[in-house]
């Protein structure tokens, strides 16, 4: 059962500020890149689509003589740490199942190895398609953030894939009543 959509999600103000900061069109992207991977491993799909809608909220815009700079960025952020924070408070303030929420935090806390010591991460389907999700819309230079999307058309999309989301659960619901 789902309590909170990926429509509640998206519309909230704190979601609404850090996606704009971290690429709307690229979040999106993501998110549909998501449902597939969901779909193909088995995955849940509202919390693979959550994750990866919500991954980059962490961001921050590293600036070097008033020009984006890459390279600092790629020393220096923790995006994926302070994303799994934010994403796990906006979840429970609006009443996402608390194990949910932490499933869907560890996953955007996951999605990139930027900022881990160098070695092999295991991660789990959940996490895996996260990162996967994200490296499908990748541009070289971090391009994929500055996208642009209207509003309009962004909150269509998100309504699209809600519909997506919500009709795959309810084909998994009817397949273990029959």
């Amino acid at each position: 059962m789902r309590t909170v959509t990926l429509t509640d999600v998206f519309t909230h103000p704190t979601a609404q500020k850090y996606l704009k900061r971290s690429g709307l069109a690229h979040a999106i992207a993501a998110a549909y890149y998501a449902y597939r991977l969901a779909l193909r491993y088995g995955v849940n799909p509202d919390l693979a689509t959550k994750a990866a809608l919500l991954h980059d909220i962490g961001h921050y815009t590293w600036y070097k003589n008033g020009q984006w700079d890459y390279e600092q960025y790629k020393q220096n952020d923790i995006h994926a740490i302070k994303g799994a924070e934010r994403a796990h408070k906006l979840l429970i303030r609006l009443g996402e199942h608390p194990q949910h929420a932490k499933e869907i935090a560890l996953a955007i806390l996951l999605h990139t190895d930027s900022y881990l010591p160098e070695g092999e991460l295991k991660r789990n389907p959940l996490q895996a398609i996260v990162k996967w999700a994200d490296e499908a819309d990748e541009e070289p230079g971090g391009r994929h953030h500055y996208r642009t999307i209207s509003d309009d058309l962004a909150l269509k999309k998100i309504r699209q894939l809600d519909e997506l989301v919500g009709r795959q659960l309810g084909k998994e619901q009817l397949g273990d009543i029959v």
